[in-house]
């Protein structure tokens, strides 16, 4: 089993999430791109297991999570919220099989979050926001446990940069190979340079 992208469900997710923004009544602080456009992914990917690890302090926080739940009920899944103040181990251990996994990078333990993500049988999208690629943070693949299979790596340019990842299950290519000298013998790492992807190809 793999995660497979669904349009329809993606627009009814996306449309879930506009709405819910629009019917706050507090209306939510920041840029609401970046929420709508993960709305989206949730319904595209049908996951059934979202988990939001936000920085409750940020002002855009509350956009992300509306957006997050009303996509999830739109797809019939579970919404977790991963708070500041708990044991990121211990919250996420209690969380298995994530399809889709959304982390705020300027939340102090965003790293450790993302290392005890346990994928779901379909495969895992981790969703990194808030300006991940600022001087100082760790990569975010890298910052997966190890042995996560990362079988594609997207950039966005939305806001401060949305970056994306999808875990795969089972045996087969990583990513992550490109750091052994073993692996880049035997694979080529090709990025798009317009869309940010990055791409495994096994050498003939």
């Amino acid at each position: 089993m793999k995660l497979v992208w669904c349009p329809e469900t993606a627009s009814q997710a996306f449309i879930a999430g506009v709405s819910a923004l629009s019917d706050s009544e507090h209306g939510p602080a920041g840029s609401a791109g970046v929420a709508e456009l993960v709305s989206a992914m949730v319904g595209g990917w049908n996951a059934q297991l979202v988990v939001e690890a936000p920085e409750v302090s940020a002002p855009d926080s509350a956009t992300m999570s509306l957006a997050l739940a009303a996509a999830a009920g739109r797809t019939g899944g579970r919404y977790a919220h991963v708070l500041p103040d708990k044991d990121a181990d211990g919250a996420m251990a209690e969380l298995e099989g994530v399809d889709f996994l959304v982390v705020d990078a300027r939340r102090r333990d965003a790293a450790a979050v993302l290392a005890a993500a346990r994928p779901g049988p379909r495969g895992m999208v981790v969703v990194r926001h808030g300006d991940g690629r600022r001087p100082g943070t760790k990569a975010l693949e890298a910052s997966m446990a190890a042995g996560t299979r990362v079988v594609r790596s997207v950039y966005l340019p939305v806001d401060k940069g949305v970056e994306v990842l999808h875990v795969g299950v089972g045996k087969g290519p990583s990513l992550q190979f490109r750091r052994h000298r073993s692996a880049s013998s035997r694979w080529i790492r090709h990025v798009d340079h317009k869309t940010g992807e990055e791409h495994l190809f096994r050498r003939p």
